[in-house]
């Protein structure tokens, strides 16, 4: 099957941009290298394209109720132009996906929209079993990113930057928040979310296709630095975000993926897999996700295995060499006994035990 391809694949590729697939599309794993990447996030402003992310909208009579009963996290603790992170569980409160929801607020008196930003990997799933669920109940489920673009304006100059493009002050949108937002050049208002995957400020876009190519050539302009997968996934773990499929899947539980904090079991609502979380809440998780810190430079891939005592013990989930600490750092299944900060453990690399140290996450946070 051939692989899909962005409304920006063509830019990406005309900027240096080295393709790869990745969840069934072809994306960019780096421009410039990794490492310049990376800082440019850091120290300025980098973008991504990540228009191979789902983007459904959710239209109806009470659709926060109507979605409450496949996410165990109140959506009643949100309003108007808010947000939050949270995960679709099956029925034996495994993770089938994480996904953030915006409220959008309402039409009229009856009608509400909400819209989800879904993974690439799981989009057509999450699509068909969402559809399956909601509509039935009176809501439309409509993909509203079609062909269009999504755009992700990162770093620590990201807002000031937006905000002369715009000509807007954004220092009332808070973290999570989201409006819309006229940008130069553009021939319709932009979908702007102040959400993003890694660890620093900035903004995710929703644009049409032509206005992204646009906005991506402007921003080009503007010095912005192009970043591939490959950055993006060191900053995202340095920040200790979660990476589906790696670090959580569906036999994984939120309390297992250190994801407990999403779980609202006080709330009076049902939802998918809730007698499976509040029988695990009362025994327990069986394993955690832990942050681990190597000596050395040896570096921690996913599904390498943890030991203690010379004994396997667990499995690496993510790992890598952090560009902004200068070590190797990785997350990791271990027992719950052996999760505690300061437990030294070891990985094992290329057939060595390489001492592994539990930390605190995230392992990176801005200041």
């Amino acid at each position: 099957m051939a692989l899909l391809q962005t409304p920006l694949h063509e830019l990406c590729r005309a900027g240096g941009g080295r393709m790869v697939p990745f969840a069934g599309w072809e994306m960019p794993v780096q421009f410039s290298g990794l490492m310049h990447e990376h800082k440019a996030v850091r120290d300025a402003v980098g973008m991504f394209d990540i228009s191979h992310m789902g983007v459904l909208r959710l239209e109806g009579r009470n659709p926060k109720d109507a979605l409450q009963r496949l996410v165990p996290s109140d959506l009643h603790r949100i309003g108007p132009g808010e947000a939050c992170y949270t995960v679709l569980l099956n029925d034996l409160g495994g993770i089938r996906d994480d996904l953030i929801v915006y409220d959008c607020g309402a039409l009229d008196a009856e009608r509400g929209v909400l819209v989800l930003v879904i993974n690439a990997a799981c989009a057509e799933s999450d699509t068909s079993w969402i559809r399956e669920q909601l509509e039935p109940a009176g809501l439309s489920v409509t993909d509203i990113k079609d062909n269009g673009v999504l755009l992700a304006l990162q770093g620590p100059q990201a807002i000031p930057l937006l905000e002369r493009l715009s000509g807007s002050s954004l220092k009332g949108l808070p973290r999570f928040g989201h409006t819309e937002l006229t940008l130069q050049g553009l021939s319709q208002p932009v979908f702007t979310a102040r959400t993003g995957y890694t660890g620093e400020d900035g903004v995710e876009l929703l644009l049409n296709a032509e206005d992204g190519q646009t906005l991506w050539t402007q921003l080009l302009k503007e010095g912005v630095t192009p970043c591939g997968l490959g950055a993006r996934d060191t900053l995202r773990l340095e920040a200790a975000m979660h990476l589906y499929g790696q670090d959580m899947n569906a036999e994984t539980t939120p309390f297992e993926a250190s994801l407990g904090w999403l779980v609202h079991l006080e709330m009076p609502a049902d939802f998918v897999g809730r007698k499976a979380l509040e029988a695990a809440a009362e025994t327990g998780p069986g394993k955690r996700l832990v942050g681990l810190k190597l000596t050395g430079r040896a570096i921690a891939r996913h599904d390498y295995p943890v030991l203690h005592n010379g004994e396997p013990v667990g499995v690496v989930t993510s790992g890598t060499w952090s560009p902004t600490l200068e070590e190797p750092i990785a997350l990791a299944f271990v027992p719950p006994a052996l999760a505690k900060l300061g437990t030294e453990l070891n990985v094992e690399i290329r057939g060595k035990a390489q001492p592994a140290t539990v930390v605190r996450r995230p392992f990176y946070k801005r200041a």
